[in-house]
């Protein structure tokens, strides 16, 4: 019998039928691929790990490739030495301790943004601040003016024994020594308290240079925003 030529109609779908063949067999090769992809190692730690990608925690160590069936296909040698594994760890633990402080210092300046929208309610604040310490200040020299009123009494009653206090009877020297001492006391608080004065100026200054910026940086954007007619 003669050989005929395909119909027409047939001749025009055979490379339409070709495609179609064509991508459902790569789709077929690439998931068979896509499924002998998997690493398989044991960490530092004894942790069997596996990934469809090379094992980040185990490029100081072999890591084996499997197949379908879960055989091993391939062996990856280590990509790193144990000293450069460990040099990596370091830098990427220093990186990450570099980005925590990082946002810990923007989540400070957001608070502090929150407390203190303006320069005015921070100096307020740092008046308050003052003011308590200075209340103290003045609870102490009071005491310090009760306990010279009381030494003077002292010195009056000393009189008598012509200011030798070895001559004294013991409970006026006990009442000269507890002066003495209180006074040293009131001494040493107020110096603490001016301590703690120049600690919160020393504060407030700080964080206002900082609040400067922050008030700065937070005007500039809204400005930039504005039409050129309205600023």
């Amino acid at each position: 019998m003669p050989n005929h030529p395909p119909p027409l109609s047939l001749q025009r779908q055979r490379p339409g039928m070709a495609r179609c063949c064509a991508l459902v067999l790569g789709a077929g090769l690439w998931s068979t691929a896509a499924v002998a992809q998997i690493y398989s190692c044991v960490d530092a730690k004894g942790r069997r790990l596996t990934s469809d990608r090379p094992i980040a925690d185990c490029l100081d160590r072999e890591q084996h490739q499997l197949g379908k069936s879960g055989t091993v296909v391939k062996t990856l040698p280590p990509s790193y030495t144990a000293d450069e594994r460990a040099r990596l760890d370091a830098q990427r633990k220093q990186e990450a301790e570099l980005q925590a402080r990082v946002q810990e210092e923007r989540r400070r300046d957001r608070a502090l943004m929150i407390r203190y929208p303006n320069q005015g309610v921070h100096d307020k604040e740092r008046a308050e601040a003052l003011g308590q310490i200075d209340e103290v200040i003045g609870a102490v020299h009071k005491r310090e003016v009760a306990l010279v009123n009381q030494r003077k009494e002292i010195d009056t009653e000393m009189e008598f024994y012509k200011g030798n206090v070895a001559a004294a009877p013991n409970w006026l020297k006990r009442k000269v020594e507890d002066n003495e001492k209180q006074m040293l006391v009131q001494k040493r608080f107020l110096e603490e308290q001016a301590q703690e004065k120049q600690r919160i100026n020393t504060r407030f200054d700080e964080e206002l240079v900082k609040l400067k910026h922050l008030w700065t940086a937070a005007v500039a954007p809204r400005t930039e925003s504005r039409p050129a007619s309205l600023r």
